[in-house]
């Protein structure tokens, strides 16, 4: 399975308007090589860099494993997950002080879950465990000017 985006190169920088410096828009990312007997993708944006430990930006599940495109600044169907700042949807790079990473996952699932929107990250990889036939990552870095 492939995740790739045209906005920047795997371990490259992130174009600030990714960010909350820019217009804080999800950046457009492709989906390729789904496995045949997947039922679900999961989608999942966080930073291990945050000094008070891993922040979520975006917990996506149940996409259709038909998603070839997520577009620039938009959402995926599906069902959307809570981030660290409690919301629901894409929350950008913002780290406070350095340079950070942000890992872009994709998980193809042999079921869909069934968890409620605004389920946390952790309670996400909870139901997926057992259930990841394939999965790919993408990760870009951001640091504040």
């Amino acid at each position: 399975m492939k995740l790739t985006s045209t906005a920047f190169t795997h371990n490259g920088a992130i174009p600030s308007e990714y960010t909350c410096d820019g217009y804080d828009l999800s950046p457009p990312l492709s989906i390729g090589d789904v496995p045949a007997n997947a039922k679900s993708l999961a989608l999942i944006m966080d930073d291990p860099d945050a000094p008070v430990g891993t922040w979520d930006h975006w917990v996506v599940f149940n996409i259709p494993t038909t998603t070839k495109e997520i577009s620039k600044g938009t959402e995926p169907k599906g069902v959307a997950g809570r981030n660290s700042w409690g919301r629901t949807g894409y929350g950008g790079p913002c780290p406070p002080s350095g340079t950070h990473r942000y890992f872009f996952k994709l998980y193809a699932l042999d079921t869909t879950l069934n968890l409620p929107e605004g389920s946390a990250k952790k309670e996400l990889e909870k139901a997926m465990q057992g259930h990841i036939v394939a999965q790919a990552h993408f990760m870009g870095t951001y640091k504040r000017r």
